[in-house]
């Protein structure tokens, strides 16, 4: 090797360049070959910040702010752009008492602001024109490592308590901390190398906050109409403001209260909060006679079987003989099973469902007539009828599950005022501290990383691997019908990801670094490792969660 030289592989081709060049630099060489500006560095397939340096030898790859990993860089840098803006426009730290960073609104962040400054729709336009003279001055974005005890010291003096709270059950030594302008801040995942590349955003006035608003992925240099959908917020608003009731907004506050208490006071606490809803969506189904048909949908691992159970027997307290029919059984015979672009069978369309014979039956059931019902043969592919007759008499409703349920497509013979539809999701309403937020598709991922291992022998490799399929899935047939749900049901646990936590952890180190899903699997390891365990020997056989770490009493 040449002296103050390096040799790497970039996008497949052998090349050299000075031994103290960093990504950044790198770059500015490439991003001519790609649509959407580059905001990350694969060294081999571990992901690197644009302001490190190149590591002799290495494989390179780019990622975009179009791919998933450069997508939540994009919005997490956005995030720390505005809280600089935020607290330059307000003047003084003591006139805020906390921003908080919440759930998703209409693509972008629900965020809330407390404090003496006003919060006015001037008042954002104010900090949005302060964010673009920052992105127009391509502002560096510092990273630099810290002491733990030190850190803490910091958030406490910035009146961050709730990262201070996070970080006094921090294993590690050290705190990665981010800096725009004197701003300092810890955030959850990496960064863009400084303002220039945040070019996209904007904030609205919204119910009792505000929406930090992003681009779409798809389009990652556009911003979308702003179409805040009512329900869902609503629930995840509920849910928010249920936890802080608690005194359990974030995770620092849950180990606090595992630590001070006995958890299993928060476990019955949560349950019966449950079981509360539940029984208020059977009243609610219970008090018009006419529905006789509930239709529930939901995104994958929200526990739609379970709550099927227990909605089932809550509706059995008002003399109703609930039963349960999976959507599934009337999928088309193999061969008439649409494919996809590449050739492979499409099970998620919903014309992978015979439509028109489950609208046959289900109408004739209506009538009063006795109808046989049939179960789906997944092995042969094929529809099979064993003598599963049904009658429905006045007690008796029916109860549907699948990922088209709330599409009338499914059941568009049915008249409308014998349906009741439910749109059921695990929307985690903690937060890692005010301003990094948990997805709830993470919590939903780890449900189904242990499930499968449990159930179907399934690795966390292979369930990772197929998570961006089940997700496009959920985005075409399950979301676009979310809001035309009569209710809506929260199924997340504030304790639960410190339950998985135990039971998650092993299969994810099983993923070794080789793999292309070891990136993923570290994040969710980094993430798990915020949290103090909880047994699970205290929950209850009937818990949602039983459906995922097993144990529960419902034949599943």
């Amino acid at each position: 090797m040449e002296a103050n030289k390096i040799h790497v592989e970039v996008m497949g081709e052998r090349r050299q360049y000075p031994a103290d060049i960093r990504y950044q630099e790198l770059v500015a060489g490439f991003q001519q070959k790609f649509a959407y500006p580059i905001v990350l560095a694969k060294e081999d397939g571990r992901l690197r910040e644009l302001t490190k340096k190149v590591a002799d030898g290495s494989r390179i790859e780019f990622v975009t702010v179009q791919d998933k990993a450069g997508f939540s860089t994009y919005r997490r840098s956005v995030v720390l752009l505005m809280l600089k803006a935020i607290y330059h426009v307000v003047g003084d730290n003591t006139n805020i008492e906390r921003v908080g960073v919440h759930f998703a609104v209409s693509g972008g962040y629900y965020c809330t602001m407390k404090g003496k400054a006003a919060l006015t729709q001037e008042f954002l336009d104010e900090v949005k024109a302060y964010m673009c003279q920052l992105v127009d001055e391509a502002q560096p974005i510092r990273k630099t490592s810290i002491a733990t005890y030190e850190a803490r010291r910091k958030f406490r003096e910035y009146r961050m308590y709730d990262k201070e709270a996070l970080f006094r059950y921090r294993r590690a030594s050290k705190v990665n901390m981010y800096e725009l302008l004197t701003f300092e801040d810890y955030f959850y995942g990496y960064m863009v190398p400084d303002t220039s590349y945040l070019k996209y955003f904007d904030l609205k006035l919204f119910d009792d906050g505000f929406v930090l608003c992003f681009p779409t992925r798809k389009d990652p240099t556009h911003l979308p109409e702003f179409a805040p959908e009512r329900k869902i917020y609503q629930v995840q608003k509920d849910s928010m403001e249920w936890g802080a009731r608690l005194g359990i907004p974030t995770v620092g506050a849950l180990n606090d209260f595992i630590v001070q208490h006995d958890v299993k006071e928060l476990i019955m606490v949560q349950e019966a909060y449950h079981e509360k809803r539940i029984a208020g969506i059977a009243e609610q189904i219970a008090s018009d006679p006419k529905r006789k048909i509930v239709l529930i949908a939901g995104p994958s691992s929200s526990g739609k079987t379970t709550f099927s159970h227990r909605l089932a027997t809550q509706l059995a307290v008002y003399g109703l003989k609930p039963h349960p029919i999976a959507a599934d059984d009337y999928f088309v015979e193999r061969e008439k099973t649409p494919k996809d672009a590449d050739g492979k069978y499409d099970f998620e369309r919903i014309e992978a469902i015979d439509a028109e014979q489950l609208n046959r039956d289900m109408s004739r059931l209506l009538r009063g007539e006795t109808v046989e019902l049939p179960t789906f043969n997944f092995k042969t592919g094929k529809r099979e009828y064993k003598g599963k007759y049904k009658t429905l008499g006045p007690e008796d409703i029916l109860i549907i599950e699948g990922i088209h349920c709330l599409n009338d497509r499914l059941t568009y013979a049915l008249p409308k005022e014998n349906k009741f539809k439910i749109y059921i999701s695990a929307l985690t309403q903690l937060n890692v501290d005010e301003h990094n937020r948990i997805p709830t598709t993470d919590g939903r991922l780890l449900r189904r990383i242990v499930r499968d291992a449990r159930t179907r022998g399934a690795t966390a490799k292979h369930t990772i691997g197929m998570w961006d399929s089940v997700r496009r899935g959920e985005e075409n047939h399950i979301f676009p019908f979310q809001e035309s749900a009569d209710v809506m049901f929260n199924s997340a646990l504030i304790y639960e990801l410190a339950v998985l936590k135990q039971y998650a952890e092993p299969l994810l180190f099983s993923i070794s670094q080789e793999e292309p899903e070891y990136e993923e699997a570290k994040r969710l390891l980094k993430f798990l490792d915020y949290f103090l365990p909880v047994p699970g020997d205290a929950i209850p056989n009937s818990s949602l969660i039983r459906e995922f770490i097993g144990g529960g009493c419902f034949e599943l």
